[in-house]
């Protein structure tokens, strides 16, 4: 159902009924690694290239996802889901891999949340028995396209962040009322928000504003008090643009509590790793969700939560042409079955 201008109330609560999280050394290293379904000890994962290492990450991610759901791949409708590569790849080699109806999704890192929405509407309304959403990064793969290739050995501003590697991927079905599983409950569809920022080693800097726009239409469309959540989380706006989202949204009249409003980029690693900003990436809220934050929603942690991935919408040749970086930002609302109100 339509809810305001950009919203969608699932009525029918669509259930993530199982995830897959993948990972690298890096991640083995992190705050979350024990939310982590598989982790490799080495970024080729036993694969010819970078980019095949991402494809094989979605591949197990989504392996991991149907073997919790108990379900085989041909019962699955449609499979949602992207990563950041050039014509998303790896994305499209692991579904030509697992052979599940497919749409391929680019929204940079707010993929994530395109996809949860999308699946939750096809499920809400009937469409699929099963989805499968999903979105995945790998970090030598990414900065060769976007920056420079990690041997090359460039040196980064405080302002950059660390690309994670990794994979994240839910199973959405139909609610079963019976089942303690978390459920989606409304999603709010971001517009492109572009500030004039060109900087590509502040990302977080530049997607801000998109989500902070995402964030104040979501509340605006479903007539809600940020007190309605226990935890509002971004995707990878990492240290300076969860500060800075943190402050539009106060200047706005939303008023948050700083522990309320937290960034998956700034969970995912421990205070000595060198990631400068924070985390980012295409999988870096696909793994933080459908890991950590869905974990801790089934230990009573939170009982709602308001997923916003954000995404840079640049390429290098846009980047090349001197253009400036269009961002938006997607949110999921999810809550445990049974929580109404």
């Amino acid at each position: 159902m339509l809810k305001g201008q950009q919203s969608w109330v699932f009525n029918n609560r669509p259930m993530i009924t199982a995830t897959g999280v993948t990972g690298g050394p890096f991640e083995a290293n992190g705050n979350l690694a024990k939310d982590f379904d598989l982790l490799y000890d080495d970024l080729w994962m036993g694969q010819e290239s970078y980019e095949k290492a991402h494809r094989l990450l979605l591949e197990e991610a989504i392996k991991a996802a149907l073997k919790k759901g108990n379900i085989q791949k041909e019962q699955v409708q449609f499979l949602f889901a992207g990563d950041l590569l050039n014509q998303i790849t790896p994305t499209s080699f692991a579904a030509r891999t697992m052979q599940i109806p497919y749409f391929g999704l680019f929204g940079a890192c707010s993929t994530s949340m395109e996809g949860l929405a999308l699946s939750s509407f096809v499920v809400n309304y009937q469409g699929a028995n099963y989805c499968l959403t999903g979105a995945s990064s790998h970090n030598s793969a990414v900065e060769k396209q976007f920056r420079y290739p990690t041997e090359y050995g460039g040196q980064k501003p405080p302002t950059a962040q660390w690309t994670i590697t990794g994979a994240g991927v839910a199973l959405v079905e139909p609610n079963k009322p019976s089942e303690n599983n978390p459920v989606t409950i409304s999603a709010t569809i971001g517009k492109v928000i572009d500030m004039g920022l060109s900087d590509p080693f502040n990302m977080g800097g530049a997607m801000a504003p998109a989500a902070a726009d995402t964030i104040i239409a979501h509340f605006r469309d479903l007539q809600l008090d940020p007190s309605y959540y226990d935890l509002i989380v971004t995707g990878d706006l990492g240290r300076i643009g969860h500060n800075t989202a943190f402050e539009l949204l106060n200047k706005s009249g939303l008023k948050l509590e700083k522990q309320q409003f937290q960034d998956c980029g700034l969970l995912m690693y421990k205070d000595d790793q060198p990631v400068q900003a924070g985390g980012s990436g295409a999988g870096c809220s696909a793994t933080v969700l459908y890991g950590h934050l869905l974990n801790e929603m089934k230990k009573g942690t939170y009982q709602r939560i308001l997923v916003v991935a954000t995404g840079a919408l640049l390429s290098p040749l846009s980047f090349q042409q001197k253009e400036s970086i269009p961002c938006i930002a997607h949110a999921v609302a999810i809550e445990m079955n049974g929580e109404k109100g």
